[in-house]
């Protein structure tokens, strides 16, 4: 190719005289500059004084001067021109002024001059070409031409458009690959997949593949150090299990030695030191096993830490492979289990006989008598109590046994069968018992000897059952409740304990507010208007408090009451929920019915539970407009034979319908005040203000006040109801009061 560029050019490529040719790669620039090795280390050498001595000058121009003189330099050396120094000045002080280019880095070319290409490449324009060449100031035109084709041959072939000389690239230098094939695993250029034989294989973006690659590498990395840290524990774990077994044998060594003879001792730690090499030697395996398995996780990091570093192909070459690798290794199953247990089996040797002389040597004395505890607050339930006692001796005591009966009658231990309990310790939780019952107890130690003296006895006592609470009963206003239960213990408590708990707000978990030291089965308590409260009671005694009863909910927005039917006359009946009254056609023979304090007998009447608290209270009766009744209040004596109203001690409101006419009285002590009203009441309210002592009459439906009584309250009063002809009367309490209920 050279030859014919340079027929074509018309140049003479016959090798110059004194001018020795090496051959070289034109395309490696490495190799070419290896061209003469000898003088390219005194070339750079003075390349370097050069670049340091014109550091002060300016950029464009000190560039220039350097590569022109690199260049003469190069040219001078070549033809032992090295002595004359005035030579090189003058052709480098004549040549400055032409050089003016800026320098171009490699393989960036300037385009040429076609009028200088001719004149430049011309047959005999050698001295036009020497001047472009840089040495038109010194020598022959032979020696030029010399010149130039030597540097020709030294810098490369020429370009045709361009004056600067190229090193191309390799022609067989592989391209880069840019795909990654997923089949196959393995980097490949863009056109193999359309002409290779990866035409049907899956493939991906490089960089999407080295990504994958990344993210594979960075999970087995993560799990190749939690197994590195499993075996780093795993290997401490072994080594404390050989010193456990170390420590073990010198215990049964010492174990041997004080309780057997020598010949057994012999036997018996010749066997054990086997037993101690079998389980070393099984350890010992496992721990090298670990070891090693321990130093291929290490190598597998250092591995994957040095691909980290290298080039996207060859990472997710190396990537895959290592990928394969990871997953073996893996997924291989290592073995955590210790295989050998750092205990050894109980030797147990029998020797009775020598026991037996010992035990007539050494003896035992028999235990003093313990000393039983009286009973800790809070130690018992309904079914089980805690009995601790002590020994005030330094007697050797291998049990004790309890013993224990429940007291009856006031008198301890009568006729009762005792039951016994075995134990180690200086306490004891009996259970199975019987709730709020007293039991006596009493102990003895027991050792080889024999039993010692029994111990004192004590009563213990079992908790109460829980009381159940009569929400029938339960009465309530605005500002407090009455809450009646029943005991549920055959024998009497030392006191009951309320407890209560809002039920509107939810993040009050536990209670509220608790009442103790309640003596009997009903407590007035104190609540505030308008809310609602869970109410549980407690029983308590010596042995501790039982569990809580079942809940009752009350509600403190009005007056809530039910009808008494203790004082209800026979010939009335009150319905499930206590609020209404019913007086049917049929009746009972007045000869029948016989006197009674608390029972009406004379008038058909009945009288409600209202809360014993000063205040107000506001209630409602639903009525029919043709029934024949009477409502107001009483006091709790109140006369049962009369009619209500018919002394001071009751003050009423009476209906009366005869002929298609009402009539209504407010009556006291048999008196009433002359009151007309117009539009029958179908719903009276009635309010009784105990701070003021007035009761007061509504019509409910007109919001209508009809009649209020001045009353002397010095007790509390009960409402009251009658039925003077078949009818009924239905109360409604526990309500707010309405706007037009006024006191007056």
């Amino acid at each position: 190719v050279e030859e014919e560029s340079g027929q074509e050019l018309g140049l003479d490529r016959s090798t110059p005289k004194d001018f020795h040719f090496y051959h070289m790669d034109l395309h490696d620039s490495e190799d070419r500059l290896q061209l003469f090795p000898e003088e390219n280390t005194r070339m750079r050498k003075e390349v370097v004084q050069a670049e340091m001595a014109n550091e002060s000058r300016g950029a464009g121009d000190g560039k220039a001067q350097r590569d022109l003189q690199e260049e003469v330099d190069e040219l001078v050396h070549l033809y032992g021109l090295e002595d004359d120094h005035e030579l090189r000045d003058e052709f480098v002080d004549e040549n400055m002024p032409r050089t003016g280019v800026s320098e171009y880095p490699p393989y960036v070319m300037k385009r040429r001059d076609p009028a200088r290409e001719q004149r430049d490449w011309r047959p005999s324009g050698e001295t036009a070409e020497a001047e472009d060449l840089g040495f038109g100031g010194w020598g022959s035109a032979g020696q030029c031409q010399d010149l130039r084709e030597a540097y020709t041959y030294t810098h490369g072939r020429a370009s045709e458009e361009y004056e600067c000389y190229v090193i191309p690239e390799e022609e067989d230098e592989e391209e880069a690959a840019d795909v990654f094939c997923v089949t196959c695993k393995t980097p490949i250029r863009a056109f193999q997949k359309v002409f290779d034989e990866h035409k049907e294989h899956e493939v991906i973006p490089l960089n999407e593949a080295l990504e994958s690659a990344k993210d594979e590498i960075h999970k087995n990395m993560y799990k190749l150090e939690k197994q590195i840290i499993q075996m780093e524990n795993f290997a401490n774990h072994l080594e404390e299990v050989f010193i456990t077994v170390e420590e073990n044998f010198g215990k049964q060594e010492q174990n041997f030695e004080s309780h057997t003879l020598a010949q057994k001792y012999e036997e018996k730690i010749q066997a054990l030191g086997e037993k101690k090499k079998e389980k070393l030697e099984a350890l010992y395996g496992q721990l090298v096993s670990c070891g090693e398995n321990l130093d291929t996780c290490k190598e597998l990091m250092e591995t994957i830490e040095e691909m980290c570093h290298e080039e996207k192909v060859d990472f997710i070459k190396d990537a895959v492979a290592m990928a394969d690798r990871l997953g073996k290794f893996l997924k291989a199953k290592t073995d955590v289990e210790i295989s050998a247990q750092p205990e050894f089996e109980d030797q147990t040797l029998d020797f009775s006989d020598v026991e037996q002389l010992m035990g007539s040597i050494n003896t035992i004395p028999a235990p003093s008598a313990p000393v039983i505890n009286p009973q800790a607050p809070n130690s018992a339930t309904g079914s089980s109590v805690r009995v601790c006692w002590s020994l005030y001796s330094d007697d050797t005591v291998e049990s004790y046994q309890l013993s224990y009966r429940p007291v009856q009658d006031s008198s301890p231990g009568k006729d009762q069968a005792a039951f016994t309990v075995t134990v180690k310790e200086t306490y004891c939780s009996v259970t199975n018992l019987v709730p709020n019952t007293q039991y006596e107890f009493w102990v003895t130690a027991h050792n080889r000897a024999g039993p010692s003296p029994s111990s004192e006895h004590a009563v213990y006592m079992t908790a109460p059952s829980p009381p159940i609470i009569k929400t029938k009963e339960i009465r309530s206003c605005e500002e407090a409740v009455l809450i009646c239960w029943e005991s549920g213990n055959l024998n009497p408590v030392d006191s009951y304990t309320v407890e209560l708990t809002q039920a509107e707000s939810p993040e009050a978990s536990g209670v509220t507010e608790s009442v103790v030291g309640i003596p009997t089965c009903e407590s007035l308590v104190q609540l505030q208007p308008g809310r609602s409260y869970i109410i549980c009671v407690r029983a308590l005694n010596m042995g501790g408090p039982s569990v809580r009863s079942e809940p009752a909910t009350v509600h403190t927005i009005g007056s809530y009451f039910r009808l008494n039917k203790d004082t209800c006359h026979p010939w009335l009946i009150i319905s499930e929920d206590g609020l209404t009254v019913v007086r049917s056609e049929r009746r009972i023979p007045a000869r029948e019915l016989s006197s009674s304090d608390t029972r009406f007998t004379r008038c058909v009447a009945v009288m409600g539970n209202l809360i014993p608290v000063r205040g107000h209270h506001y209630w409602e009766v639903e009525v029919d407009e043709h029934l024949d009744y009477t409502v107001g209040v009483a006091f709790e004596d109140v006369t049962k034979q009369e009619d209500l109203g018919a002394n001071c001690l009751s003050w009423c409101m009476r209906h009366t319908f005869a002929s298609s006419r009402h009539r209504y009285e407010f009556l006291h002590n048999r008196t009433t005040p002359d009151i007309r009203i117009t539009v029958p009441p179908k719903k009276i309210g009635i309010l009784l203000d105990y701070e003021n002592s007035k009761l007061s009459f509504f019509n409910v439906d007109l919001s209508q006040h009809l009649y209020t009584f001045s009353c002397q309250l010095h007790e509390f009063v009960h409402p009251c109801f009658s039925l003077e002809t078949p009818g009924c009367l239905k109360v409604h309490n526990g309500i707010s009061m309405p706007k037009h209920v006024t006191f007056y």
